[in-house]
């Protein structure tokens, strides 16, 4: 068995995720969409991905695909409980309904999980993001 000697800055117990590919019809419309919705930043296109940098060191990285439909994925973002209220302001200014449940049934409200707040709405390719402010009690 070989031993990798320890980066300083990098993980070494456990695995921390640093990207993944989101699959859209139109990269930059996608990404500046999120963007939009979270307050951040798209960043320079790397190759043929456009990441959007959620500030914990991982990247959503926009990838163009238009050889075949888009599988609908479900993308969770834990966000500080004081830019939430920004977060559905800008969801309403754009005209994206959100919901207060992953079954989009119950439009125009959030819910209130584990003591915190969340809602979902869809992305231009029908990927169903949310958002909420406490992370899931796991057993």
């Amino acid at each position: 068995m070989s031993h990798t000697p320890h980066t300083p800055g990098l993980p070494t117990t456990v695995a921390h995720l640093d990207h993944t590919a989101v699959y859209s019809s139109n990269r930059q419309l996608s990404a500046e969409f999120l963007a939009a919705v979270l307050g951040l930043e798209v960043g320079a296109p790397f190759g043929p991905f456009l990441p959007v940098d959620l500030g914990n060191g991982v990247t959503l990285d926009y990838y163009e695909k238009t050889d075949e439909p888009i599988q609908p994925q479900h993308y969770a973002f834990l966000v500080p409980e004081e830019r939430f209220d920004g977060m559905i302001d800008r969801l309403e200014a754009i005209g994206v309904t959100y919901y207060a449940d992953p079954n989009h049934t119950r439009p125009g409200r959030v819910n209130d999980l584990f003591g915190g707040r969340g809602a979902y709405f869809d992305d231009p390719d029908g990927h169903n993001m949310e958002i909420m402010t406490r992370p899931y009690a796991r057993p």
